[in-house]
């Protein structure tokens, strides 16, 4: 509110104030404040809705499921993708080329109420094609694509010292299970995913997903004597 008296004093002032022009002005300002409202209030709204909500939207053609699925996902798209490839401009091209045909195909697409499952899925696969376009000489048919999966963690009232080591500690203990086994704890305690969606995301069976994660933390409870890395491990993996 300062800043648009200031505005109106300065125009009142000026030694050639035309009414007409200062009054424009100030409805563009007030104009911009307006949507500036309105777009953090259809934020906080949208918040409120359901996955499914917004999935429904999106599929129905309104404009603002497609703004705020992109924004809330885009980044950690992004960081998925270089789980799999360092390459950044390629996981960028990918997320481009996963939105456009969402937008493109948005009538036909299925239901979903978890999001972050249904882009994760997509983007995956198309992730997996580019790669084999753009390095064939890399890919095979016996092929398997799974991303590095690096543990890193921060929190305020550890002191950095101690909080690396446990972080040295933990990744020293995901080096002796599988890439596949890293891959899954990934999906079940940073992605929050269920069994199903795990095994459709992995092509796994139900049984097989549940035996891999059993092991896979009984693995890694073996390997970390420190209790607090373990702890930290369950709650930051990501």
């Amino acid at each position: 509110m300062k800043n648009h008296k200031m505005l109106i004093i300065s125009a009142v002032h000026a030694k050639k104030f035309h009414p007409v022009k200062g009054l424009q002005i100030l409805l563009i300002n007030f104009s911009q404040i307006r949507k500036n409202l309105n777009y953090i209030c259809a934020i906080l709204f949208n918040q409120m809705k359901s996955d499914k909500e917004i999935w429904n939207d999106f599929r129905k053609g309104k404009d603002y499921a497609l703004s705020h699925i992109y924004h809330q996902h885009v980044q950690s798209l992004f960081r998925y993708g270089k789980k799999f490839s360092s390459d950044d401009e390629l996981v960028k091209d990918t997320i481009q080329d996963l939105f456009l045909d969402l937008i493109r195909t948005r009538e036909n697409l299925g239901k979903t109420d978890n999001i972050c499952f249904y882009l994760l899925k997509s983007f995956r696969r198309k992730l997996t094609k580019n790669m084999k376009d753009e390095f064939p000489q890399h890919f095979n048919e016996n092929f398997e694509l799974t991303p590095e999966i690096v543990y890193s963690a921060e929190h305020e009232f550890i002191q950095k010292e101690e909080l690396t080591r446990r972080e040295q500690l933990v990744n020293n203990a995901l080096s002796e299970i599988s890439p596949r086994q890293r891959e899954i704890l990934y999906y079940k305690f940073n992605c929050n995913f269920e069994y199903d969606q795990i095994c459709e995301i992995m092509n796994i069976k139900y049984d097989s997903a549940r035996k891999q994660v059993s092991r896979a933390l009984k693995a890694m409870k073996a390997a970390l004597s420190d209790k607090n890395a373990l702890l930290l491990f369950l709650g930051f993996f990501s």
